[in-house]
């Protein structure tokens, strides 16, 4: 089983802001955390909006909560709302239903973090942390 490094985790911020640049997304807000939920990383660019670091965290901690992408949640809610929002209750630290949380696997499929987007479109926000995921040698897991 891989660790979810601070070097790693600070390399695939910084890829995934990179990407987001490159393909004129909105300003991110990006969190990077470990298979335990705690953060390893973090960022919020410039002029993006005050909330933003909060649904990328919602969106991290949501998908290792639940052991699926935030897309999948997605899914879910709109086939079981009542379990969702029960869901969402339990979960401290939040619980975002929408694309951009992105579950982080190691070679073994083992999930050792996830990361969490906002900014853009949900879509675009989960295409930045899949680019930058990848790019580390993961395999990033949608849902």
């Amino acid at each position: 089983m891989s660790t979810l490094t601070l070097a790693v985790a600070q390399k695939m911020l910084a890829d995934a802001l990179a990407h987001s640049r490159s393909h004129k997304f909105n300003p991110m807000a990006i969190v990077i955390t470990d298979a335990r939920g705690a953060i390893r990383a973090a960022a919020s660019e410039d002029n993006t909006s005050v909330i933003r670091w909060k649904i990328a965290f919602g969106k991290a901690s949501g998908a290792i909560a639940l052991g699926v992408g935030s897309r999948k949640i997605g899914v879910m809610a709109a086939e079981r709302p009542h379990f969702v929002a029960a869901a969402s209750q339990l979960a401290g630290d939040g619980l975002i239903p929408v694309a951009g949380g992105v579950l982080i696997r190691d070679a073994d499929k083992v999930i050792i973090g996830a990361m969490g987007v906002s900014g853009d479109t949900s879509d675009n926000d989960e295409a930045a942390a899949v680019a930058a995921i990848q790019a580390a040698g993961f395999t990033a897991d949608v849902g």
